[in-house]
């Protein structure tokens, strides 16, 4: 067999086929390719989608589109898909580098590497795949579709091998064709497709689904150029486009069979039928992409389906295009595809808001109709809308996807035929939402006139659905107390600043009171002459007075007899609060953390739990443990094993409790301190490559990677680094070894484009760093660190490594948080706040394993007022610090604008709204006893193993299993 230029010469392979279940066949032309072009499960269903092809309906159109369907219903003979043998998949790699290849022949580089192993991988997920949906479509089943606008991926390939249960065989293959597991792995770029938790979260979901067999799909959009890729220069971030599609995604395969028209603009008529039809506008296409989620130690592979847009090629304007009008002839390509460009694209301008509601409708429409089709062709000739809800659980993450219920509102009446009634009680039994954050500008306001253009007949939906709220509203409360009843009507209504219908109005209707005028043209026409001169003269003196009151009264209630909550103020946009109809129109609400979800109860939605408790839940958020131990800590993996017996933990975190009898023992004391030391000397040298700084693998890693926002408070942090370096630099060199702890203080994250503030803090933090990091009298007692475009692998590197991760925004404004317990199962000890998930660490690792600070969640309220009054006295160590920063000490640059946002008691941007001058004393005091307790290594590594033994709590399983129990009602399903 001729070698690949990929890969030396030298590279031996057993010969092919030789293994009685390899996957692998020698062709007639003598190269290796795939059993599933040949024969067993892919055959099988390879054969059945060329010999029968039925036509469904596109919903969003009615109109027939052809597609290609598996018609079998037989039970899939299953097996497990790929040989355990390095030189078989070691063939398949070099098959794949000659015959599938997406470089040159003559390349031989790692990137092509990589491309061949992934494919290889991909093969046996196909066999999966195709054998899980076959044998859920057999089984008709109830599905949950989760449906995101992120998913924050990271790099696949070592996770479907390590899933696969492959990581040594496919080392050993790679060793055999010249190269490293490990190198291979890192040309992979992360996919692009998501920014913070949110994202992270619906993968971390993912894994778990395939991995405890639950019957899902994911769906989201499949974005061109991601977020932005982040450089930090001396002036600060500097955002490019990201480039992670530039050589195509060997995951991904594209469904061209799987296509739906998605529309906008137009208007609403009334049709023959006497049925509303939505017509003209702008039409578009969308595009399948699907990408297999392989389960851990299981051959369940779930789907992650993505959309792309574009339009038919009949919308090229060939003619303008010849006569040099090139823009024109492309605009509706340009207009389709640009949908799909960028994650959260800028929304100051009236065309950024245009494309996020465009992105938008897009998720839920293009998704909404392929669950369609799908019920549909379960269902064959027979189909009960009835039982849609019972075959299919809708979860919208976030308030992204709001667009889900009146489209399928839509759908049901206008395409389906259905009744209002019949169609409302569908949807609210078959659509959930989870809600993320508590801060007003993430739940969503669309402007009520754009929606009215681009999507019309939602908005007429919206508002009736708005309606029928309202008369819900007024029954449940009745009618005696009005203040109560204007309250909760302001609460829940799904419009916001729209005029209220007449019904509602005549409710709180006054009879106007009389008008002086009234009064006195009454008393001159109806009295006779004399009376009235007689009542003049003798009481001229009180009715001055009377009228005078009467006249004030007047200027103070000109619109007497009228509630301005009733009418809209023309000063101020109409409004749709897509929370607020999230709420409404599903049948379960839940919060992702015990007190975000008691926050959400008491506080954001608290008329609607009023209402409807029932639909209120809690459902903490986990993370996968596969990828966040397992995966990015093979050695601590190799530890917990040890010391377990077992490697059930992996699927069992339960298990990791049991590491609590061990905590003292000095022996697995060292083997821990051997891992983190090994951890911390591999970032030690990322470091060095990305951002040429070199820092001590035996000072203290202090770390805190997240997206750049306000109330995260990176500025509390990096404050008080300042101070700390104020500090030292006030002692001799003796006083700081004695006063101080060696830390690297490591940061990441990304700050959105247009949000200066975080931007201002990305700028301050690199500035902090570079003026530290060159001191010679402080050396390696201190150095700041900010890792450039930090993402999924970036975390997977850092996370081990870590010793101290910081928590610590503001109390009662993040929601959950993910990483706190990413680095809680890697036995870092946390410093924060009590807010999210932090709470719950907390309880689970032990009060004495958790550094806490600042202020309560109930208290922030009273400290605002308290500021806003003039009340706040700051602590000098405060003062001090803001002065030392506006010193000049680290640069040219003005950081007027970020201290002064920490100044005076109101205003926008003003006033310290996010506590940090509050916090700052109780955050130094915190950091004294990290340093004390970091010197007593034998306590430290007992902290950070009852770290790991208590995380066993925040595993995606268990929340999984939760939604599956209480929210979709659904049931694993293992394949024969």
């Amino acid at each position: 067999m001729a070698s690949s230029p990929i890969f030396p010469r030298s590279a031996s392979f057993s010969r092919v086929g030789s293994t009685p279940r390899s996957p692998f066949f020698l062709s007639s032309a003598g190269v290796v390719v795939p059993a599933v072009f040949f024969g067993g499960i892919g055959s099988r269903c390879r054969s059945r989608r060329l010999g029968r092809s039925i036509s469904v309906r596109s919903v969003a159109s009615d109109r027939e589109v052809k597609r290609s369907v598996n018609a079998g219903v037989g039970t899939p003979s299953f097996k497990k898909s790929i040989a355990n043998d390095a030189s078989t998949i070691a063939s398949n790699i070099k098959y794949h580098a000659d015959f599938t290849p997406s470089f040159s022949r003559e390349s031989s580089d790692l990137p092509k590497a990589y491309f061949a192993t992934a494919q290889s991988v991909r093969d046996a997920l196909i066999i999966n795949w195709n054998a899980t949906y076959e044998y859920y479509e057999k089984m008709n089943v109830k599905q949950a579709y989760y449906l995101s606008m992120e998913f924050l991926q990271g790099r696949a390939l070592l996770n479907a091998i390590g899933n696969l249960e492959l990581t040594g065989q496919y080392a050993e293959a790679l060793r055999q064709l010249g190269h490293t597991l490990e190198n291979v792995a890192e040309k992979e770029p992360d996919a692009a497709l998501g920014n913070g938790g949110l994202g992270r979260l619906a993968s971390c979901f993912l894994d778990s689904l395939a991995t405890l067999n639950y019957p899902a799909w994911g769906y989201g959009l499949r974005y061109r150029y991601g977020l932005f890729k982040q450089n930090v220069t001396k002036d600060g971030q500097e955002e490019v486009a990201e480039n992670w599609l530039e050589m195509g995604n060997p995951w991904e395969i594209v469904r061209n069979d799987v296509l739906y028209r998605i529309k906008f603009y137009g208007k609403v008529v009334i049709g023959s039928d006497g049925k509303k039809h939505w017509i003209g506008g702008e039409n578009i296409e969308v595009i399948a992409h699907d990408v297999p989620i392989p389960g851990y130690k299981t051959t369940t592979t779930i789907n992650l389906r993505l959309w792309s847009t574009r339009v038919p090629s009949k919308n090229f304007d060939l003619g303008a295009f010849n006569s040099g009008e090139h823009a024109k002839a492309s605009k509706a390509h340009s207009d389709a595809e640009k949908i799909c460009y960028i994650l959260y694209p800028g929304d100051d301008s009236l065309e950024g808001k245009i494309l996020r509601l465009k992105q938008q409708y897009t998720l839920c429409s293009a998704s909404l109709q392929d669950i369609i089709v799908r019920f549909e062709k379960r269902s064959g000739s027979s189909i009960n809308w009835e039982e849609f809800p019972n075959k299919v659980a809708v979860q919208m993450n976030d308030t992204h996807p709001t667009l889900c219920i009146p489209e399928l509102m839509r759908i049901l009446i206008d395409v389906k035929g259905l009744n209002w009634d019949q169609a409302w009680k569908i949807t609210q039994r078959t659509v959930a939402y989870t809600n993320h954050t508590v801060l007003p500008e993430a739940l969503e306001k669309w402007s009520l006139e754009l929606m009215q253009k681009l999507l019309p007949r939602h908005v007429e939906i919206i508002e009736k659905i708005d309606d029928e709220l309202l008369k819900n509203i007024i029954s449940e409360n009745g009618k005696e107390d009005l203040e109560l009843l204007e309250k909760k009507l302001k609460d829940m209504r799904i419009l916001d600043n729209v005029d209220f219908p007449d019904p509602v109005q005549k409710l709180f209707h006054k009879p106007k009171k009389e008008t002086i005028k009234g009064s006195l043209k009454k008393i001159l026409t109806e009295a006779p002459l004399q009376s009235v001169q007689n009542l003049l003269v003798k009481n001229s003196s009180v009715l001055e007075e009377d009228l005078s009151e009467k006249a004030e009264a007047e200027e103070e209630d000109p619109e007497d007899g009228e509630l301005t909550f009733l009418k809209s103020n023309l000063q101020l946009p109409k409004m749709v609060r897509m929370a607020n109809l999230c709420v409404v129109g599903g049948h379960a609400v839940n919060g992702v953390a015990e007190i975000h979800s008691d926050i959400v109860k008491k506080e954001v939605f608290n008329s609607f739990y009023e209402l409807w408790p029932e639909k209120f839940q809690n459902k903490t958020n986990g993370v996968t443990p596969r990828r966040w131990i397992r995966f990015c800590n093979p050695e601590l993996s190799g530890v917990l094993t040890k010391w377990l017996g077992t490697d059930e933990w992996v699927l069992n975190t339960e298990k990791l409790a049991e590491l609590r009898k061990f905590a003292d023992n000095e022996d697995l004391h060292l083997e821990w301190r051997a891992v983190k030391r090994n951890n911390k000397t591999k970032v030690a040298s990322f470091i060095k490559e990305k951002t040429g700084y070199m820092v001590s693998p035996d000072s203290m890693f202090d770390i805190q990677v997240k997206r750049i926002h306000e109330y995260k408070r990176q500025l509390l942090n990096i404050l008080g680094i300042v101070y700390r370096y104020k500090k030292m630099k006030e002692m001799s060199a003796k006083e700081r070894l004695s006063s101080f702890v060696p830390r690297v203080c490591i940061f990441g994250g990304k700050a959105f484009s247009t949000y200066v503030q975080a931007k201002r803090i990305v700028k301050f933090i690199t500035d902090v760093g570079f003026t530290i990091n060159h001191d010679s009298d402080i050396g390696d007692l201190l150095k700041v660190v900010f890792v450039p475009d930090y993402n999924v692998s970036v975390a997977e590197m850092l996370i081990p490594a870590s010793e101290l991760s910081q928590h610590i925004s503001t109390a009662g404004m993040e929601a959950s948080g993910t990483s706190n317990m990413k680095f809680a199962m890697n036995g870092c000890i946390l410093i924060g706040t009590l807010d999210g998930a932090n709470v719950e660490i907390r309880e689970e690792v032990g009060e004495d394993n958790f550094f806490l600070f600042g202020a309560r969640a109930h208290q922030i309220a009273g400290l605002r007022k308290e500021r806003a009054e003039g009340k706040f006295i700051p602590d000098p160590r405060f003062e001090e610090v803001k002065k030392f920063v506006r010193s000049g000490i680290f640069g040219s640059c003005n950081y007027s604008e970020l201290m002064e946002s920490l100044e005076g008691n109101e205003g926008f941007g003003r006033a310290d709204y996010f506590l940090v001058g509050k916090d700052f004393p109780s955050y130094l005091e915190c950091q004294e006893k990290v340093d004390e307790a970091f010197r007593d290594q034998k306590r430290w590594t007992k902290m950070s193993i009852l770290n790991t033994a208590g995380s066993f709590k925040f595993s995606s399983d268990r929340t999984i299993h939760e939604y599956a129990k209480d929210i979709w009602d659904i049931k694993p399903v293992l394949l024969p």
